[in-house]
């Protein structure tokens, strides 16, 4: 099995023992994205929209690290911190991922790291 680690500055550097993506047999991995701006190391101001612009910008700049782009993507997994803020987020992510869309699951969860109100993580496999 081949694996190789992908690391970018253009998306925050990995905030504990995990690999910002993993490429394996040409199946990528990226790790959840919050969006923390990689040039600050903060989350980025203006609520569940400009976090969401952020981990859309951080999602994208891994898959481009990796030799992708969102084309490849399979799935996404999204976690929210406020089930009432799904439209914003839907709207935004429709800006990033293309048709056909990937396979797609939006979990409510009750916190996420840093306080980000938005995680985004993909699964994208090589053309």
């Amino acid at each position: 099995m081949s694996r190789k680690y992908i690391a970018t500055t253009e998306a925050p550097a990995a905030i504990g023992p995990y690999s910002q993506a993993v490429l394996s047999n040409g199946t990528l991995f990226c790790s959840g994205q919050i969006g923390i701006d990689p040039a600050t190391g903060n989350l980025a101001e203006g609520g569940i929209e400009a976090q969401t612009e952020q981990v859309c910008k951080n999602v994208m700049n891994l898959l481009k690290a990796a030799g992708f782009d969102a084309s490849c993507v399979l799935r996404t997994t999204v976690y929210i911190t406020d089930i009432n803020e799904f439209a914003k987020v839907n709207e935004i992510y429709g800006r990033y991922f293309v048709t056909p869309y990937p396979a797609r699951s939006c979990v409510a969860v009750a916190a996420l790291p840093k306080g980000a109100l938005v995680e985004i993580e993909v699964t994208a496999q090589a053309k």
